[in-house]
């Protein structure tokens, strides 16, 4: 592969609209879909401490799958999207967590149908909810969307030191690289979701835009053109990344494992 067709690809992703289904939103999803395929199978392959964490990566799928999803024009089913998607960083945090309390006194509780059956739960509750109560505003799913990105953000950071954690009392174990992956997965997952919670922080993201075109306000996002496209390009790049990292991480744990 040369370098000139590298660089074509690059500018390729760079310009893709990163608002089109037929552009970057619908490549992240099949990145996701990979990766939530390989976590999923790992899941089932392995160990019961992996569980959580497995299943939290496969429902990142299914909280990004809301571009594919023909129901998209139900504002209750978009609130279901995100709300799977804050379900998913709680689950992959407890699981690492999990793991560092395993590494350090090698017990674990709990089975995998218990995690599967409290993870389908908190969904169908969290669904029930959403069905029962009045239809949420547009206003109201950007502000759903930008306290899963910042759940997302905080939660990142505590889960990297957490895999340090882990590397360090591990390091001599074979798979003590796959916590390297790790924390390189959630690097880009970083600067995925705060790249985009910077662009919500300040009223530069396409939600707001499309609601002020209804409400007639007024926006600055042309006053800062090079911040916007940075914080763009980043969410655009870092959001491919993240998903082509977490199938490859899989990938390698399970080749470590066996």
């Amino acid at each position: 592969m040369n370098a000139g067709f590298l660089q074509h690809l690059l500018d390729a992703i760079i310009h893709f609209d990163f608002t089109s289904l037929n552009g970057i939103s619908l490549v992240q999803v099949i990145f996701w879909l990979v990766a939530g395929i390989i976590s999923f199978y790992f899941s089932i392959g392995n160990a019961r401490v992996w569980t959580s964490i497995s299943v939290g990566f496969f429902l990142i799928f299914l909280s990004q799958a809301y571009t594919l999803n023909p129901w998209t024009m139900y504002n209750k089913m978009v609130a279901i999207h995100y709300i799977i998607g804050t379900v998913a960083i709680f689950l992959i945090s407890h699981g690492f967590l999990e793991y560092y309390v395993f590494c350090r006194t090698l017990e674990i509780t709990g089975s995998k149908k218990a995690v599967y059956i409290t993870t389908a739960v908190i969904i169908i509750l969290s669904a029930v909810f959403l069905m029962f109560n009045p239809k949420p505003s547009f206003n109201s799913l950007r502000n759903l969307r930008m306290i899963e990105n910042s759940v997302w953000v905080f939660l990142s950071i505590f889960v990297i030191d957490l895999i340090r954690k882990i590397y360090f009392a591990i390091k001599d174990s074979t798979i003590a690289n796959g916590f390297v992956a790790f924390a390189v997965v959630f690097f880009f997952i970083l600067l995925w979701k705060g790249s985009e919670l910077y662009l919500q922080i300040y009223q530069w993201d396409k939600d707001w835009l499309d609601i002020i075109e209804f409400t007639g306000e007024e926006t600055d996002i042309k006053l800062y053109p090079v911040r916007v496209e940075i914080a763009q390009v980043i969410y655009k790049m870092s959001g491919l990344l993240s998903g082509l990292s977490v199938g490859g991480t899989f990938a390698y744990l399970y080749r470590l494992l066996k």
